[in-house]
């Protein structure tokens, strides 16, 4: 059983220019019969009849779906070509001409390995027969066959290689989309996923950190009613500022704006707000201390600052158990460092890389890596130093490299400014257990 194969396909003006070479020599070597001396000896008509068998034959194998896609087809048919040609070749020596659309066809539609000897026979064929007919051999009759030959298998493998090269240069291209394409929809999924990232690690620095706030304030609240109405209305007016600050966090994400804190504010103004603002829902001593010469920072820098900030402190008062916090911005030559120091109960930094929700917090799995994160998208180092026990506390220090300074760019009113402890008595602390 033979398998199916897939010559090479030629461009249409060549098949046209093969069919009309093959009836063109079929009709002049009738014609020439029909004038010539076979007129006289009646083999023209037999001349006549072999040549229109050798193109009924011929296009038969054109108009037949199998020759060419099937290798035994094509064999069957080139064999009956052959047997249909050298007939008509056996009646007039003109037949010889048939033999170089044959040496074109053989290569084109089997393999090297049949092609070869199969050319080389039509060729000993054709050479003999002609010998026949002309009573003898010349160098001339061997030659022309010969070449003809060598010419068309020549120029039929270089044809198939040009072919071949080309279908590879397609394929590779394809294959070069193919891999842009691919290349182009991860990306897109990359994307996704760190804006995904990014609006979680929002999420939980401004609205998470918020939402806990107005817990920890309605819960107090309710804890010094009926005894302390006054002290049970001021941590309700806390939340509902707490809750008017998320809101306008939930309209920036919508809105896809710099955090409201910083808008017509200064990054050291923001923080010493958050301090005085932490203080105020919590029994804590919270100290804002603003060091340096302010520098204009790039909008990116100062919100990271600004997250981390929140984050830790929300953490510390939920987690740590702590009394006293210190939030320090310290602008440098060449770097800015945000410190966030607490004196509550610390942890383990190294069992707990990655996975606590803050200073000194067990959290929720977030915090810190959320931080790290969000300081080494923009070329920064967080770092962390505690230690598990009660009072051992934890200090998170995170710095961003600055670009050339701009003098003057800060508030002046900022500088060197430290904010005195703003406190608001607690009288039961809940919120998040560790």
């Amino acid at each position: 059983m033979y398998p199916t194969i897939t010559p090479t396909r030629v461009p249409r003006a060549l098949r046209a220019c093969m069919h009309g070479l093959v009836l063109l020599l079929l009709a002049v070597a009738a014609l020439r019969a029909l004038v010539g001396a076979d007129a006289s000896n009646g083999r023209a008509a037999l001349i006549v009849v072999g040549a229109a068998v050798t193109a009924g034959v011929y296009a038969a194998g054109n108009l037949l779906p199998s020759v060419g896609p099937s290798r035994r087809a094509s064999m069957v048919w080139l064999g009956c070509l052959t047997l249909a040609w050298s007939g008509f070749y056996a009646l007039t020596a003109e037949g010889i001409w048939f033999a170089f659309p044959l040496f074109f066809l053989v290569p084109h539609l089997l393999p090297v390995r049949l092609a070869v000897p199969a050319v080389a026979g039509l060729t000993v064929l054709a050479i003999v027969g002609y010998g026949v007919h002309r009573g003898g051999l010349a160098m001339g009759m061997v030659l022309g066959p010969v070449l003809g030959a060598a010419v068309a298998m020549a120029t039929v493998l270089g044809y198939q290689a040009l072919h071949r090269e080309s279908e590879e240069r397609r394929r590779l291209v394809e294959d070069v989309v193919a891999a842009r394409a691919s290349l182009a929809a991860a990306e897109r999924h990359a994307g996704v996923l760190a804006e995904r990232e990014r609006l979680a690690r929002e999420i939980h620095d401004t609205l998470a950190q918020g939402f806990s706030s107005i817990q920890l304030l309605l819960r107090a609240a309710e804890r010094a009613l009926p005894a302390d109405p006054l002290a049970a209305d001021r941590h309700v007016r806390l939340a509902r500022i707490t809750a008017t600050d998320n809101l306008a966090e939930a309209r920036r994400f919508v809105r896809a704006l710099a955090p409201p804190e910083l808008d017509g504010s200064s990054l050291p103004a923001a923080l010493e707000r958050l301090c005085a603002r932490t203080a105020a829902e919590a029994e804590l001593d919270v100290r804002f201390h603003n060091t340096g010469d302010a520098v204009q920072l790039p909008t990116a820098v100062e919100v990271a600052l600004l997250r981390i900030a929140q984050s830790a402190l929300g953490n510390t008062v939920r987690h740590a158990a702590a009394s006293r916090a210190e939030v320090t911005l310290s602008h440098m030559d060449a770097s800015v460092t945000l410190d966030v120091v607490d004196d509550g109960r610390g942890f383990d930094p190294a069992g707990r890389s990655g996975r606590s929700g803050g200073s000194g917090s067990a959290g929720t799995g977030f915090g810190l890596a959320a931080m790290r994160t969000r300081a080494a998208e923009l070329g920064g180092v967080l770092t962390v130093e505690s230690g598990p026990g009660q009072g051992q506390g934890a200090a998170i220090a995170v710095t961003f490299p600055v670009p050339v300074p701009v003098p003057g760019a800060g508030s002046g009113s900022d500088s060197d400014s430290v904010s005195g402890p703003v406190s608001v008595p607690l009288p039961v602390r809940g919120g998040a257990e560790r």
